[in-house]
């Protein structure tokens, strides 16, 4: 069953590449780099259908002028000017914070885990690929809380909530050789550290 797991994400692929080419330019791609106003308009009546739609025309226009007022600033030239240092500190902080947050570590022991909490052989790839099926489902749910409580809430509560679960199964798999129960909630505790991470960051 795993080869065609694997193949399946194939299946997405052949459907873009045969699909992809009856789409439409984006609007801001063929005005704003392109300057070719009248393929931007064709590609707006195919995206939105029939109908004025001069604000959207003029409002990329204005991107476009405020783009070229915009100086391209190189990788050095960003780490000196001063005005973006702060935004440089916050993005730095958020990914250093990602690749650090032990959903690598989760995803590696997790298998050790199941194995641990006596489910039989053959089931856990399944709940290996639970864990997976969790992770996606958070990140959609993720794209709906956004609007409503806003990306730093959801990073800083994201955060909190895996430090939280991460000291909770560091417990329980030190206690996990007491009490029989232990296994079943460290499982769970990985299921609920992927919900929030997929949620959060």
């Amino acid at each position: 069953l795993w080869p065609w797991l694997l193949a399946s994400s194939g299946l997405s692929a052949l459907v873009q590449l045969v699909t992809l080419p009856f789409f439409p330019d984006s609007p801001s791609y063929l005005l704003i780099q392109k300057g070719n106003e009248e393929a931007c308009r064709k590609a707006i009546r195919k995206l939105w259908g029939e109908g004025d739609h001069q604000a959207e025309i003029d409002d990329i226009v204005k991107e476009k002028g405020a783009m070229a007022s915009t100086k391209t600033l190189r990788v050095l030239e960003v780490i000196k000017e001063r005005s973006l240092r702060w935004q440089l500190y916050i993005l730095m902080t958020v990914m250093t914070t990602l690749q650090l947050c032990g959903i690598n570590a989760i995803y590696f022991y997790s298998f050790e885990v199941f194995h641990t909490a006596k489910f039989e052989e053959y089931l856990i790839p399944y709940v290996s690929l639970g864990v997976g099926l969790c992770e996606c489902l958070s990140s959609i749910l993720c794209s709906t809380l956004i609007d409503r409580f806003g990306r730093k809430v959801l990073l800083w509560g994201g955060y909190t909530l895996m430090c939280s679960v991460l000291a909770l199964l560091t417990t329980t798999l030190s206690l996990q050789h007491r009490f029989f129960w232990m296994h079943y909630f460290s499982v769970i505790l990985i299921f609920l550290f992927v919900v929030f991470y997929g949620i959060g960051p």
